[in-house]
């Protein structure tokens, strides 16, 4: 005897589907392919950042096409649209970096369009660079849809003079190069052995830290964050992400009953963990933003202080996302987590299942260093700290992952923006005990708070990682590391006390104490900016031109309301 055959709901599309008034729309999605019977089954969007811009959103229509597949076996109709994505690595050093911030508005926008217009029932999203995993999550937040988040997977790394090697190793030789440390015939060769496979950046930057942070949260399959982007387990795991979907949709299982207080300090703890990148701190406020959860940055550093930092991952550590995958991936780390009670194992996730639930049969294997054990682990504290005083009264961030605690009382060296400080770097101009100040590039002022690597980079390959500090109101990439604080607020263009500086003004970083200070009274501080004169926006039309206008400040994700 067969069982009956179960009716899936349809809580938006009916109204495209349903009714003789609806015989245009029909006839339409009979157009694309709709049988009589798929007129009765739910419509389930697969939105991916598909493109062929940058190795890390390759492979991501093939892994729709899968999910479309999971989605159809489990009885609805999967329907697929792709959204823009830029490549943070290509657009990297230039004007091109100020796109990449604005990408991330504009994947969760026309994400929310395309669901709202065609009354789609349920979402799964699909990304790979770094802002498109956030713009993904923001719009399954936003949407509160039944939604599940899947990762496109990581690069293999390369191999160089008998060493893995990945994209950061190619921005640090920049500087080498530029040193005169590293020949051109060496630097060819390591650019062309970097980016073995497609997938995104290898290391703990932000595109992994991000999708290491969507097992957190409780929006992604447990496990699918680390396997790699060419890995034939892929195909698998897209079709279980379309049916898994579907589940969600049959219990009404909605990111509003996933992204809860406790699911954002799950991922905090995780990210503190991991050493993961400082656009965590962004994104993540901007998911809650939209997920409508109160979180502000003294969470993270609260967080921060109770989170042992366990892995030894790039770009300050030895090992890239394959390595962890080798161990387990991501559920063995939050499994390490919640043994110490350090994250809460009772929060929902899109299987339905509590977390802990999901990480049943987890364990944090041995004879391996990729990550440690809680009670030995690579800092007692986690990776990101919370810096503030009277340079940053809203707040900053700081990677301390590798190290970075001692205390720097340095001479400022004032740029207006990044090509600026670059061009000094690689000319041999910046002095040993400088602190570099880059303003002018926060959420506004840049706008789109380009990230710094080509700089970052650029001092560590030349040699003054240990001997020079940079601070910024812009931002920083995942693959950056030495002593760099960055997301000052209230950023320069905004009346922020980074405006005021001045070259040889003494600044005081001090991540123990969580201060960021400069040796300047607070009427001086006043008088001077009283003087500030903001330069022009750089664009007066066109998308960054409106975002420049819309965005808020980076303590609060940088969001656009």
């Amino acid at each position: 005897m067969t069982s009956p055959k179960r009716t899936l709901p349809k809580p938006r599309s009916r109204e495209v589907t349903e009714g003789p008034e609806r015989a245009p729309a029909r006839a339409m999605l009979r157009a694309v392919g709709f049988s009589e019977e798929d007129f009765a089954k739910p419509q389930v969007g697969i939105a991916a950042a598909a493109n062929e811009v940058t190795p890390c959103n390759m492979n991501l229509g093939v892994q729709a096409d899968n999910a479309k597949r999971g989605v159809v076996e489990a009885g609805a109709v999967g329907l697929r649209f792709d959204t823009i994505a830029v490549s943070d690595a290509i657009s990297m050093g230039h004007e091109g970096m100020h796109a990449s911030l604005v990408s991330r508005e504009v994947i969760a926008d026309s994400v929310e369009l395309v669901m709202h217009a065609e009354r789609l029932d349920a979402l799964v999203t699909i990304a790979g660079c770094d802002k498109s995993l956030p713009g993904m999550l923001m719009a399954c937040a936003r949407l509160d849809v039944p939604s599940i988040f899947l990762y496109g997977g990581t690069i293999l790394p390369g191999c160089f003079h008998g060493r893995d090697v990945n994209i950061q190793d190619v921005f640090e030789a920049v500087g080498a190069h530029a040193a005169g440390q590293m020949s051109d015939d060496d630097l060819l060769e390591l650019e062309r052995a970097a980016c073995p496979s497609t997938g995104s950046c290898a290391g703990m930057f932000t595109a992994n830290t991000m999708a290491a942070v969507s097992e957190a949260l409780g929006m992604a399959l447990p496990g699918s964050a680390s396997v790699p982007n060419p890995d034939e387990r892929r195909v698998a795991l897209a079709s279980e992400t379309g049916a898994a979907t579907v589940r969600c949709l049959e219990a009404d299982l909605r990111p509003s009953r996933i992204l809860t207080r406790s699911a954002f300090e799950n991922a905090i703890a995780l990210v503190m963990a991991l050493g993961g990148s400082t656009n965590a701190v962004l994104h993540l406020l901007a998911i809650a933003h939209e997920a409508r959860v109160e979180l502000d940055l003294d969470d993270f550093d609260r967080i921060s202080r109770r989170t042992p930092h366990l892995c030894n991952l790039r770009p300050f550590g030895k090992y890239v996302m394959t390595d962890l995958d080798r161990i387990g991936g991501v559920p063995v780390i939050l499994r390490e987590l919640l043994d110490h009670g350090l994250v809460d194992g009772e929060a929902l996730t899109v299987t339905g299942r509590s977390l802990g639930e999901n990480l049943e049969g987890a364990s944090l294997p041995s004879g391996q260093d990729v990550v440690q054990p809680a009670d030995s682990p690579l800092m007692a504290e986690g990776g990101i700290v919370v810096l503030r005083g009277n340079l940053a009264p809203d707040g900053a961030v700081m990677k301390t992952a590798g190290g970075n605690l001692r205390r720097v009382d340095g001479s400022a060296c004032v740029f207006e923006d990044e090509e600026a400080a670059m061009a000094a770097v690689t000319a041999g101009r910046i002095a040993k005990q400088s602190v570099i100040v880059i303003r002018n590039e926060g959420p506004a002022g840049g706008p789109g708070m380009r990230e710094m690597l080509a700089v970052t980079a650029a001092v560590k390959g030349a040699g003054l990682g240990a001997d020079v500090a940079l601070i910024t109101d812009g931002r920083f990439s995942g693959a950056t590391h030495g002593y760099m604080v960055a997301h000052i607020a209230p950023e320069a263009v905004r009346g922020g006390p980074i405006a005021a500086l001045r070259d040889g003004d003494r600044i005081l970083i001090d991540p123990g104490e969580r201060r960021l200070e400069v040796d300047v009274s607070d009427a001086e501080l006043r008088a001077r900016l009283a003087e500030v004169r903001a330069p022009e926006p750089r664009y007066t039309r066109g998308a960054l031109a409106k975002y420049a206008r819309l965005v808020g400040s980076a303590a609060k994700g940088a969001v656009c309301d």
